[in-house]
């Protein structure tokens, strides 16, 4: 038995508003955690890609957060199982060079395409952003 290649067309920049559509219906009934859980390989590397720290903030303020935007951390697991996804997002247990700390998901991004984890976290980023 072979596996099907992933269907990437739900998020092709020509737009497949129908793939998109079967994909947001998938999403909607989907255990984050179990699906994840089953997903992704740990440990994995990721890049840091959004925050909720004002952008204008000074250096100062963002120097207190070790995982700032544009950091790779390698991602060690899921921190928390039983948080309330639709609302906090799935947070990651994540370590650097020096520390260890945690990363909401939905500011990563896996690179590169051809990576096993890019496609989970990828559904996940976009499903939560759309949701």
């Amino acid at each position: 038995m072979t596996d099907r290649p992933y269907d990437t067309s739900w998020d092709d920049d020509n737009g497949d508003i129908k793939a998109f559509e079967r994909k947001s219906r998938q999403w909607k009934s989907r255990n984050w955690i179990a699906w994840l859980k089953k997903k992704l390989m740990f440990p994995f590397e990721a890049e840091r890609m959004e925050d909720d720290l004002d952008p204008f903030a000074p250096n100062d303020v963002k120097s207190r957060n070790p995982f700032f935007v544009g950091c790779k951390v390698q991602v060690l697991g899921i921190a928390d199982e039983d948080c309330d996804v639709e609302f906090e997002g799935v947070i990651m247990e994540v370590r650097d060079r020096k520390r260890k700390g945690y990363i909401p998901l939905q500011d990563m991004e896996v690179f590169p395409k051809s990576d096993p984890n890019y496609w989970p976290v990828r559904e996940f980023v976009v499903w939560y952003a759309n949701q």
